[in-house]
């Protein structure tokens, strides 16, 4: 029996990796702690709340107290570290919280790693800690890191934290650096829920600059599946990167929404662009391809109509979400563009 502490387990990602794992590997108890702000929600578990191998408890990663208390109280094996600010805008509107939760986060759980002796820790990063790309070459584990904006600068600090303390003290880790997730249960202020949401209701679709920033991108369930294989098979220290293997301009992914949907490209309007806007990411998948034998087992076509039509059928999970805070920032991030 493992028993894994899933931190952010109400989140997009997190909350996928918990259905997956409570799914498909029922020898495995799931402890998931989540602050449930703004993007946590219980809703996206709703079904597993009360599974025998699931325990959620509402908590902060900066808490470590109760983190240490959590891995006495259900002698925790693994630590799967998913909990984090995310968005981009935000971390330029508000960089401290991500200072807070990513960093002092991160350095919280890998003390109590640390103090706890636990087997394993696997820290969830991103392809942004690498900065950006020109048009050729792609991002390999061996990239410096050079990140752009709050957000990866403060994952980027988080992932030094990792190498550190393993380094120091030997604690048994690995680091995950995917590219963009799509899929379920997504929290819309993220690009491909937003377009979706928007275009259903005949509302503006707010393009950055020219639209023609690029992105690899990732179907939810590959990512866990590959975060799956490095908690169960990869060697401690080692750093992977997880691909979709799908380049996309932001343009051609809201074209083919638009298409999906049957809606006008009328909808699409171009806003002022972000602050230092990376230009393209992309990711060299073929470590954990090649020493892990994974590979994303669902392509862009496939996941994007996998998506549009979770989103079609959950319109009542979408309007939850979409309600009060989320409605006001969006609403002011588009004002007077």
């Amino acid at each position: 029996m493992m028993n894994i502490l899933i931190t952010g387990g109400a989140g997009f990602i997190g909350s996928n990796f918990v259905r997956m794992v409570l799914t498909e590997h029922p020898d495995v108890v799931v402890v998931n702690l989540d602050k449930l702000t703004y993007a946590g929600n219980l809703k996206n578990l709703q079904e597993y709340i009360n599974h025998k191998n699931h325990k959620f408890i509402k908590g902060d990663i900066c808490d470590g107290e109760l983190i240490e208390r959590i891995i006495e109280d259900y002698n925790i094996n693994a630590i799967i570290n998913f909990a984090a600010e995310s968005h981009v805008d935000r971390s330029i509107a508000a960089p401290k919280i991500f200072i807070e939760t990513n960093v002092t986060g991160t350095l919280t759980l890998l003390q109590a790693v640390r103090d706890k002796q636990i087997d394993r820790f696997i820290q969830i990063s991103t392809d942004e800690v690498y900065g950006a790309l020109g048009p050729e070459g792609k991002f390999t584990e061996t990239t410096p890191l050079s990140p752009n904006s709050p957000y990866s600068a403060s994952k980027a600090a988080a992932d030094h934290l990792v190498k550190s303390f393993s380094h120091t003290w030997g604690l048994k880790c690995n680091i995950t650096r995917c590219s963009n997730n799509y899929g379920p249960f997504q929290f819309p202020e993220k690009m491909i829920p937003l377009m979706i949401n928007n275009a259903l209701n005949e509302k503006d679709l707010p393009v950055y600059g020219d639209g023609l920033y690029i992105r690899d991108w990732l179907y939810v369930y590959d990512h866990c599946t590959a975060v799956w294989k490095i908690l169960t098979e990869a060697s401690p220290g080692e750093v992977y990167n997880i691909g979709g293997c799908n380049e996309k301009t932001n343009l051609e992914v809201i074209h083919l929404i638009l298409e999906r949907l049957d809606k006008s490209e009328s909808l699409i309007k171009h806003v002022k662009d972000r602050p230092g806007h990376d230009r393209r990411y992309a990711i060299d998948a073929s470590k954990i391809i090649n020493q892990l034998n994974w590979k994303p087992s669902v392509t862009f076509d496939e996941g994007i109509n996998k998506t549009i039509d979770w989103y079609l059928h959950n319109k009542e999970w979408l309007s939850d979400v979409v309600s009060g805070e989320y409605q006001t920032y969006y609403e002011q991030m588009y004002s007077n563009r």
